[in-house]
């Protein structure tokens, strides 16, 4: 009998170690993020989307999803790869979740990290193409595009001082 007391004891540990350490999460992210929901795409119309933030820096955008414990960004996307490829109002029954939300299609170009999966697709250079959707309020779109429409354009060079 002890040692099945003894078993449980460790279990109930382990499971409060492990919401303790999700809630401090929750509380970190929420505190310093952009609240967005994220998804791969293709996906079915109200399927796949996850709770997370967003944080900008100079080159990329990191997104940490609310319920992991990993100590890093989820996905991270490099600013130059981002194009946004279309938008849209919530559709059937993602308007239960994504009330006043706008929905941006967004293609990234280049080696980065996706969700599960993998990558959708690649170009005909060998340059891998994935495809997300982020959900957001509209403040949260407008800071998204004018953090993306500020960057460098990949085309522009600096010119040398004479």
């Amino acid at each position: 009998m002890t040692l099945l007391v003894v078993l449980l004891s460790v279990l109930l540990a382990v499971a409060v170690i492990v919401c303790v350490l999700l809630a401090v999460r929750l509380a970190q992210l929420r505190r310093v993020g952009t609240p967005i929901l994220l998804r791969t795409i293709p996906a079915e119309v109200d399927h796949g989307w996850r709770h997370g933030t967003v944080h900008y820096s100079d080159n990329s955008l990191r997104y940490y999803r609310l319920a992991s414990l990993r100590p890093g960004p989820n996905v991270t996307f490099a600013r130059q790869s981002i194009e946004i490829a279309g938008r849209r109002r919530p559709e059937g029954t993602e308007t239960e979740i994504l009330e006043g939300m706008l929905i941006l299609q967004v293609q990234t170009t280049g080696r980065t990290p996706s969700i599960g999966k993998g990558s959708d697709g690649a170009f005909p250079d060998g340059k891998v193409k994935d495809g997300y959707e982020l959900a957001m309020g509209p403040g949260a779109v407008t800071a998204f595009q004018s953090w993306l429409e500020s960057r460098q354009s990949a085309r522009s060079q600096r010119r040398k001082s004479a």
